[in-house]
């Protein structure tokens, strides 16, 4: 199965996401520093506009760090989220090293009641080998959203494509996204990577300030569905 995700700002773009044939949201309240998180209110209303799966972002400032003050807090956001209706949330922090931050992203999840996407904190990683090695223990996750590259897809792509090649559990856990352009599924699908996320691309022109187009979703269901027919027919 492949999955097709589509980052939401609000409700509007929940309900067309959907239309057009998304499997899943990835809710942020503001795309301000790549992505923070929304109020609760937001989750509910996008809840109430679609039956597809809702992840939501759960941070609240620039960068991959926090503090023990703020774990409280974004305990109590997750919470909220789940009452609101999210199915998942996504999230990522790294240590003073940029290292994942096993202490708190564990304190976040739990015992992985709650699926979770570790998102492109892990392209800002010194060690991206180190930080997949951590990553593929924990409960709950199943998704690592990447771009193989702080600079997006396009310069990440041959590294991508060589960790799925190399192993399946990576090949599994990996959504690609950040700059993720038509032409690059087809490369990601054979190497086995099943799952996509785009959000600039879902909109005319390109820009947030716009709404989720459900036509230019569609193309990207069909895209993807096409060329996940041609890989399974692959020898």
């Amino acid at each position: 199965m492949s999955l097709l995700e589509v980052i939401a700002l609000h409700a509007a773009d929940a309900e067309r996401a959907e239309a057009g044939g998304a499997d899943r949201i990835e809710l942020v309240g503001t795309m301000d520093d790549d992505g923070l998180s929304p109020e609760p209110r937001v989750v509910d209303k996008a809840r109430r506009a679609t039956s597809i799966q809702i992840r939501v972002m759960v941070r609240l400032r620039a960068g991959f760090g926090t503090d023990g003050g703020e774990v409280a807090r974004l305990k109590g956001l997750i919470s909220a989220y789940r009452d609101s209706g999210a199915d998942g949330v996504v999230l990522g922090y790294l240590n003073g090293v940029n290292r994942v931050d096993l202490e708190v992203v564990e304190s976040l999840v739990g015992d992985g009641a709650v699926p979770w996407t570790f998102h492109r904190a892990i392209d800002h990683c010194l060690d991206t080998d180190q930080a997949w090695r951590d990553l593929k223990g924990l409960p709950g996750l199943t998704q690592v959203l990447t771009a193989g590259s702080v600079r997006g897809v396009e310069q990440g792509l041959d590294g991508l494509i060589r960790r799925a090649q190399a192993d399946p559990d990576i090949a599994r856990l990996t959504m690609a996204g950040g700059g993720l352009r038509a032409e690059h599924v087809p490369w990601l699908m054979r190497s086995g990577i099943r799952a996509f996320h785009i959000g600039s691309p879902a909109r005319p022109g390109g820009s947030f300030k716009a709404y989720v187009d459900s036509e230019l979703v569609e193309s990207w269901r069909a895209l993807i569905d096409t060329e996940a027919a041609h890989a399974r027919r692959a020898p």
